[in-house]
């Protein structure tokens, strides 16, 4: 099967979400099955080949080069995973190669020269990182069992496992306890053996063999005991030749698709700036439709989606969404109101003075002609932040217990209070920071994209508190719609001013002060219109929030179609990613992202992971990378976090799995 032949007949494949990947598996399991290379009347027979196999087997035997505890049973037919062509034959991975893991170190045994030393984080599939190898103690009489040279398969016993590579340099290597290595008896090609742990990887197979909490192991007697389909020598050598060019399209569709969508993010931009910019309400009509017209070529990642709320927030803060009416009270006379109660509340001391600010003025934005501006040091009637006592880490089980809500519970423009801890019982309360309905709420503290996050308290459960890396405050009279002021510091020229306003010493340790927030200068429409504008977002919100699901569900379709496809051509069923690892019984579901840039000197393994693959990788493939156990790959990702090292994960969760 050319290049061409397999596109025209599985090209398809590749346009459903997760394509590439996908025609990988198929790749894959076609070579596993002896589907993509003709064998040829002058290859060797399998029979001679396994008769050879055993005659260098018996030699290692005789000459105690190996044990006879190596030895595994024979394959019976009922073990067989799939069919394969008749001059195939199935064997146990055992039974044709020698394989050992490395040296393990313990105060007993850290002895010897040190030497450059492999692990599972200097391994990952088909290749070796190399920039940082490690050097440990190894006697010389340990060199033979832990060294592996040119041509020897190398397989992760613990981490993600089964990831493997062939070491293909002209010098040797040490390798560690958590490392296999893997050296063929004769007439097997090691790159065909790691296009073949790649394909039970891909389809799940591995994980009959795999053991383990979270980070998964897999056992020297596991891996003798996987059933290996066995072609001739010469065979393996056109079928590794052959899904090395398939792959090798597989990367140019990538690389076409990761074009389309860099052009697909360039159109976009271009019609949301114009629905942005547009001179009138015609053409800001028309250029809706027209966006609505092509939703699912231009919106086809959550990112995009998010790119045309911000826009709406934006059209909304500036007077695009709404209209003047005679019929609402002038924004002069509100800002009016607004100031002679300020003024009122101060003298009667309703109201405490705050340390006077420099406000800082819209200097960047059109506002319509009735519309008017306030400081919120103008606006504000009470602000305050909360209190931050030790909690338990858990949120309270009924209401009638207290609890201290985390910044988590403030999402842009959503109020989320299941957000918090249990206050613990020897703990007395303090109610004066009792949440209530209208309370508006902004992030003070943590990382850069955490701080400035503003909502407001629809609904407030009793008994809740805001800690003190938040900031409440209320609007004098409530004379300002709570929600537009919570929209105008989400939004527009407001916005930018907020996200220059913060400091701090790290990104991972940024704050924005109350006396910066009371600065920000903010657009002042008729009471009225505020309330039209806000029920034009929730219109529109609730538009977008449709066309969303509905082309998610399209892509869902798509890629359970593309699954089918690849089920139908080759018998096997491609497991879920995420059906491997069901214990723990959460799942950190998020895209993680590089922050700043960590000194050679900082301690960074995951930041450092993240740099060598472009700078973000999903959580579970990065803690797949990652040298630890699955406590330790959290601990370590928050102290990244922390340290800003690490972008804090945008709109992390953390899913409870189903259990069996």
């Amino acid at each position: 099967m050319d290049s061409n032949q397999f596109l025209s007949e599985f090209g398809h494949i590749a346009n459903a979400p997760g394509g590439v990947r996908r025609l990988r598996e198929l790749i894959l399991a076609l070579a596993m099955q002896g589907r993509l290379a003709e064998s040829k009347s002058n290859d060797s027979q399998i029979s001679n080949n396994l008769d050879i196999i055993n005659q260098v087997k018996q030699r290692l035997n005789k000459e105690k080069k190996i044990l006879t505890s190596k030895f595994v049973p024979e394959l019976q037919q009922n073990e067989f995973p799939h069919a394969i062509p008749q001059h195939w034959g199935w064997v146990r991975f055992g039974n044709i190669a020698q394989h050992n893991t490395g040296k393990t170190l313990n105060k007993r045994q850290n002895i010897g020269e040190k030497r450059y030393c492999i692990t599972t984080s200097n391994l990952y599939w088909g290749e070796f990182e190399l920039n940082e190898v490690k050097q440990i103690p190894i006697e010389d009489k340990e060199l033979e069992k832990c060294t592996a040279t040119k041509g020897d398969l190398l397989i992760c016993e613990g981490g993600d496992a089964g990831r493997a590579a062939v070491w293909s340099y002209d010098y040797d290597i040490c390798f560690q306890n958590h490392v296999h290595r893997v050296r063929f008896y004769a007439l097997v090609d090691p790159y065909f053996a790691f296009r073949f742990l790649q394909k039970i990887s891909a389809t799940g197979e591995i994980n009959e063999f795999r053991k383990g909490v979270g980070i998964s192991s897999m056992s020297g007697k596991a891996l003798a005991s996987i059933p290996f389909p066995l072609p001739p020598l010469e065979e393996q050598t056109r079928i590794v030749a052959k899904v090395d060019e398939l792959m090798a399209l597989c990367d140019q569709l990538g690389a076409q698709q990761e074009k389309q969508r860099t052009l697909q993010a360039k159109v976009r931009k271009s019609i949301l700036q114009a629905v942005a910019l547009s001179p009138s309400a015609r053409e800001l009509q028309d250029n809706w439709q027209r966006l609505q017209d092509n939703f699912s070529q231009l919106f086809s990642s959550t990112d995009g989606v998010e790119e045309l709320r911000q826009t709406i927030f934006d059209l909304a803060i500036s007077g695009r969404l709404s209209n003047f009416s005679e019929s609402d009270e002038p924004s002069t006379i509100l800002k009016q109101k607004i100031l002679s109660a300020k003024k009122l509340g101060l003298e009667d001391g309703t109201f405490s003075r705050k340390k006077q600010v420099k406000p800082e003025l819209l200097e960047e934005t059109d506002l319509p002609f009735h519309w008017s501006v306030i400081t919120l040091d103008e606006a504000i009637s009470t602000i305050d932040a909360g209190w931050s006592p030790a909690c338990l880490p858990n949120a309270r089980t009924d209401e009638n217990k207290w609890g201290v809500l985390k910044t988590t519970a403030v999402q842009v423009l959503k109020f989320l209070p299941n957000e918090h801890k249990e206050l613990p019982i020897a703990l007395d309360p303090r109610p004066q920071y009792q949440i209530e309905g209208g309370d508006i709420l902004i992030t003070r503290a943590g990382p850069r994209n955490r701080v400035g996050i503003c909502c407001v308290v629809a609904h407030a459960p009793p008994k809740l508190m805001i800690s003190d890396k938040l900031i409440r405050f209320h609007i004098v009279n409530d004379l300002i719609n709570p929600n537009f002021v919570a929209l105008c510091l989400s939004a527009g020229e407001p916005g930018r001013i907020l996200e220059r306003l913060k400091s701090g010493m790290a990104e991972s340790q940024m704050n924005i002060s109350q006396n910066k927030l009371r600065s920000i200068t903010i657009p002042l429409p008729p009471k009225e219109e505020q309330l039209r504008i806000l029920e034009k977002v929730d219109s529109l919100l609730e538009m977008v929030n449709a066309y969303s699901e509905k082309h998610q569900e399209y892509l869902r379709i798509g890629e359970l179609t593309a699954a089918a496809t690849i089920s139908s051509l080759t018998g096997i069923a491609i497991e879920q990613e995420e059906q491997y690892m069901k214990t723990p019984q959460t799942e950190l579901v998020s895209t993680v992202r590089l922050g700043v840039l960590p000194n050679v000197k900082d301690q960074a393994p995951l930041a450092t992971i993240l740099t060598r693959h472009n700078g973000e990788m999903n959580a579970k493939d990065l803690w797949q990378r990652f040298s630890g156990d699955i406590n330790a790959f959290y601990a370590q990702l928050k102290l990244e976090i922390q340290h800003g090292w690490i972008a804090e994960p945008k709109e992390a969760q953390m899913l409870e799995k189903e259990q069996d």
